[in-house]
């Protein structure tokens, strides 16, 4: 049995896989808000209550808004910054009395989708969440690439690139700097979009809902399919992937899809672009099955006990 946890900054999502990689159980809890120690809890109680309901004890994999430093263990970059600095790994092994592997959640994200969604037949795919923050992870050959730092993928913390009068001013963002891509493209970010054309305060989904009817919600769309298609063009230029995975409220748009394709031609360096431009085929369980996917079925397999 292998456990995923998804540790979201409003949700904490588990499922169970089972040998054939089908799913068995699933719960959500919300996250408990600025509070480490909760966070701890949290993630305690649900994975030992799934456990007992399936009555085996299996491995831990967890997908974080973050990562954990190569340096000295401890979590860096998240955007729930109750993690940072926090020593997550060794915090809940011992509570679980034994090993568990943290990835970044984007990272999950793309292992999920490289390994057997929507990218499976692609060899070097990069990863997208547009949620809550703004994260990026790259498969190759179905194997996540990672550098001394930690921090492959994480394109959410470059400036957005050609800046033009309508990305000004720089919003702020949590890193201490300002013009994020995270900034723009999160769902914070579209609707601080709509907000500053003279919308009401609304969630992201309201927002699309009120397409092509509310004129303000189609300039802050058009602004923001603008924004997505130069972000992307920086990517097909330095990594060239053969796809790229959406995932995260804001993928959920369907009608998002081709207008970015047709727009990233402007700014790719390329006569045409073959690179593809996909939908998650988990949508927001991607990253929790990638969690689950951070230990592999023989792993679990030798590390599976029954629970009387």
């Amino acid at each position: 049995m292998r456990l995923g946890i998804d540790l979201g900054g409003t949700k904490i999502e588990l499922i169970a896989l089972a040998p054939d990689n089908k799913e068995v159980f699933r719960k959500r809890i919300a996250t408990p808000q600025n509070d480490y120690h909760e966070t701890l809890n949290a993630l305690t109680c649900l994975i030992f209550d799934a456990e007992t309901r399936l009555a085996t004890k299996g491995t831990v994999g967890i997908g974080i808004p973050g990562t954990l430093s190569p340096d000295h263990g401890r979590v860096k970059n998240a955007n729930s910054v109750c993690l940072i600095g926090q020593n997550l790994k060794n915090d809940l092994e011992a509570k679980l009395s034994r090993p568990v592997r943290i990835a970044n959640d984007a990272d999950c994200f793309t292992l999920s989708e490289a390994s057997d969604g929507i990218a499976e037949s692609y060899n070097t795919v990069f990863g997208v969440i547009l949620g809550t923050g703004v994260g990026g992870g790259i498969s190759v050959n179905k194997t996540l690439l990672s550098g001394p730092n930690a921090i492959t993928g994480e394109w959410g913390h470059n400036p957005l690139p050609w800046q033009n009068a309508h990305d000004l001013p720089l919003p702020p963002c949590y890193c201490g700097k300002s013009g994020c891509i995270e900034t723009y493209l999160s769902g914070p970010g579209f609707k601080h979009s709509y907000i500053s054309q003279g919308g009401q305060d609304l969630p992201p989904e309201k927002i699309i809902a009120s397409l092509p009817d509310d004129k303000l919600a189609s300039t802050a769309f058009k602004y923001y399919v603008d924004r997505l298609a130069r972000s992307l063009s920086t990517v097909i230029n330095l990594l060239d992937p053969d796809a790229i995975v959406l995932g995260g409220g804001m993928s959920n748009i369907d009608s998002l899809y081709l207008p970015v394709k047709q727009a990233w031609s402007s700014y790719v360096f390329s006569d045409k672009v073959n690179t593809q431009l996909l939908k998650a085929q988990y949508g927001d369980s991607s990253g929790v099955r990638g969690a689950a996917w951070l230990w592999t079925l023989d792993e679990a397999n030798s590390y599976s006990v029954k629970i009387d």
